[in-house]
């Protein structure tokens, strides 16, 4: 097992990538899913491909992804971001809403990189400045 705790942005990467293809393939009444949105995923599987404990995906799915995203609609209607039970299918993610929080968590993660490598060369080229500046007396 890892030693590190993934990320929000870890394990919502590894649910995509994993069902990203299934999602596309819904055929109504095909006998597949009980619905497009909400696909059912294999936590098991997931927790193996990061090398962590099931119970932290889950945790992390349904403790504190679905209480940060989940809401309820003006009609009183529930959206699920993780949901134990839709229909026949267990442990379904809103997959739409899902690769939307995804999009938005990699761009938060590229402009944390990119300052992140601007803070490191100003610092490289300030090294540089007061080395050429020591030499130079």
């Amino acid at each position: 097992m890892s030693k590190s705790i993934p990320t929000d942005l870890k394990i919502l990467q590894a649910i995509y990538d994993v069902y990203h293809e299934e999602f596309g393939k819904f055929v109504k009444g095909g006998g597949g899913r009980s619905t497009k949105i909400y696909m059912p995923i294999d936590i098991e599987r997931i927790a193996h491909d990061l090398r962590v404990d099931q119970d932290l995906v889950f945790g992390r799915l349904y403790y504190h992804l679905e209480h940060k995203y989940g809401y309820k609609q003006s009609d009183g209607v529930n959206v699920y971001f993780f949901a134990l039970r839709i229909g026949d299918d267990i442990h379904c993610v809103n997959f739409p809403f899902m690769a939307a929080v995804l999009a938005d968590l990699q761009d938060q993660s590229r402009k944390h990189n990119w300052a992140i490598w601007i803070a490191v060369g100003s610092l490289i080229v300030s090294a540089v400045s007061v080395a050429i500046a020591i030499l130079l007396k």
